[in-house]
């Protein structure tokens, strides 16, 4: 299997190294990485259009190759694609992310932007995100993501994983959720700086879970949390209504 991996955090992040690491192990498993060289968090889904994407080749174990990409997440699944500087990939991981993407933050993630857009190529893709934001140690969850990939066959389509930033024998367990909706308090911080200007520095404090089905209480409960996703944001239900009444007001 041929294995891309890619990231928001910066080709040499300790998630996606150590994911890299572990895979590499495998002796039927080709890992290649493309990735940017520097950090892109909350970049979205964002594209570069107005300037050159820069890359830095660099050796990997088995022949393959590495490329930092001075870019956003999603250019660097899109060159690894379609300009084909790496093997064709049966299955693109991003990660493992410094952090939580759960709820609705997915649309803001270049973690889960970057493998959406392999869902678009047509590659099915998994975002893997290590649900904290301290230096945590990832080989636990490296590890599942291993372990996870020898059970499961990713046939089409995303899989948004979180992993509590615990260690694994923490962990009470896998729930499969729907997203949920991050709510965060005191969203703007107002400062002045020391010539008196004023500025905003935007953080907040996450409001706790209520909904037991969604992957952030299972995250807040010290789950695995896994969501599948897709790449489709029509409402169906009120495309249906809308068109029933056109068909109701049309002119006859």
């Amino acid at each position: 299997m041929n294995i891309l991996l890619t990231n928001d955090d910066g080709y040499f992040a300790k998630g996606l190294q150590t994911l890299l690491g572990i895979l590499e192990e495998d002796p039927f498993l080709s890992v290649s990485v493309v990735a940017p060289e520097s950090q892109k968090s909350a970049t979205g889904h964002s594209i570069t259009l107005a300037e050159p994407l820069m890359i830095t080749e660099h050796n990997l174990t088995k022949g393959f190759k590495g490329y930092a990409v001075r870019g956003n997440p999603a250019d660097c699944v899109k060159l690894a694609i379609q300009g084909e500087i790496v093997p064709k990939p049966d299955l693109v991981i991003s990660g493992i992310n410094n952090g939580p993407n759960l709820g609705t933050d997915v649309f803001y993630s270049g973690t889960v932007s970057a493998a959406m857009e392999a869902v678009l190529l047509g590659i099915p893709s998994i975002a893997v995100s290590l649900a904290g934001f301290d230096k945590f140690d990832f080989d636990d969850a490296a590890r599942f993501i291993y372990d996870f990939l020898k059970k499961q066959t990713c046939s089409k389509g995303l899989l948004n994983i979180n992993i509590p930033p615990i260690p694994s024998n923490g962990w009470r367990g896998i729930k499969y959720a729907k997203l949920g909706k991050a709510v965060y308090q005191n969203v703007f911080e107002h400062r002045v700086d020391p010539r008196g200007r004023e500025y905003y520095w935007q953080s907040g404090t996450l409001a706790p879970e209520t909904d037991p089905e969604t992957d952030l209480y299972a995250i807040q409960e010290n789950f695995i949390s896994i969501t599948p996703m897709h790449s489709n944001l029509t409402d169906f239900d009120k495309l249906k209504l809308m068109n029933k009444f056109e068909r109701s007001t049309a002119i006859k």
